[in-house]
């Protein structure tokens, strides 16, 4: 426990299509840990700015929170209590999205919180304020290959996330959507953050690693965060198909996490291999391959 009643909250930070919905619901069936959805508050500094901010089609990233609130205020995600939710937002509208956050971590106290925003690598400025929010937090730096990054991306509804990051290549004629380039932005936002953050406070760790030798890795985290690491933690860890958020949520908060996920939740078998950095851009026309800040920075995190 820190100086406010409950445990510093886990923060995985990852570019999006990183294997974060995966680890996070898979922690979260750790007896010590509450996984929950994208709750994206930190974005803003205010509940109303949160509304605002993500309204119209960007609704759906507000699904998380509603969904979060549902569950631990109702034990049940359906209509019902979504819109109970949504009225508990209202309540509160004014309130910094510090203080909504605090009172979720107090709500699932002895637990800890496991977050896994891919948007708050979206910038320095959002993860400053989670540290100013919570001095004490962990953060967890889940990496993936840019290459099989970028073609899970471009594989969801035709790349709409690289779109809107504008990750795009505009020296091409017509213009390429690229999304290396968010991948490089995002890892250098969150490289920059956590140069100020103390070591015994962070961790760095690549998806295929953690998914080709499991066990290792969750106990290494485990161990990190100074919980449980025992044999029936370990299995119930194996089944993130048992989170509560591990499936589609009820109509007007359907998502709060990755689709593919949400539609196919369990573990599955087999290794994860990666492709070589330098081998021509399966979503370029012009065969060009990664850019070298790009390459020298995968390189740095043990790709080759």
């Amino acid at each position: 426990m820190d100086d406010q009643g409950f445990p510093p909250p886990l923060f995985i930070l990852g570019s999006p299509r990183s294997f974060t919905s995966l680890v996070c619901a898979m922690l979260g069936q750790h007896p010590e840990v509450y996984g929950v959805p994208e709750l994206n508050l930190f974005v803003v500094d205010t509940l109303d700015e949160f509304v605002d901010t993500f309204g119209g089609y960007r609704q759906i990233q507000q699904h998380g929170l509603l969904r979060t609130v549902a569950q631990l205020y109702a034990g049940e995600q359906n209509i019902i209590t979504v819109d109970m939710a949504r009225r508990w937002m209202m309540r509160r509208h004014t309130w910094k999205v510090s203080d909504i956050y605090k009172e979720l971590c107090q709500k699932v106290s002895p637990l800890r919180i496991a977050d896994k925003s891919p948007v708050y690598g979206g910038s320095v400025e959002i993860m400053k304020r989670i540290e100013d929010a919570f001095p004490d937090a962990n953060y967890l730096h889940l990496l993936r290959h840019p290459i099989t990054q970028g073609q899970s991306i471009l594989n969801i509804a035709k790349g709409i996330m690289a779109i809107m990051a504008d990750s795009i290549d505009y020296s091409t004629d017509p213009p390429t959507v690229d999304p290396q380039i968010m991948w490089y932005d995002m890892q250098n936002n969150i490289l920059n953050f956590l140069e100020d953050i103390p070591e015994e406070r962070k961790m760095m760790m690549r998806g295929e690693d953690f998914l080709n030798e499991k066990d290792i890795y969750l106990k290494k985290i485990c161990n990190w965060l100074g919980i449980a690491d025992d044999e029936s933690v370990m299995e119930a860890m194996m089944h993130p198909e048992d989170s509560p958020f591990a499936c589609l949520g009820p109509i007007g908060a359907h998502l709060g996490n990755d689709i593919n996920f949400l539609e196919s939740p369990k573990l599955r078998p087999g290794k994860i291999s990666s492709p070589e950095l330098t081998i021509p851009l399966p979503w370029r026309a012009d065969n060009q391959p990664l850019q070298d800040s790009v390459i020298k920075l995968a390189r740095d995190f043990g790709y080759s």
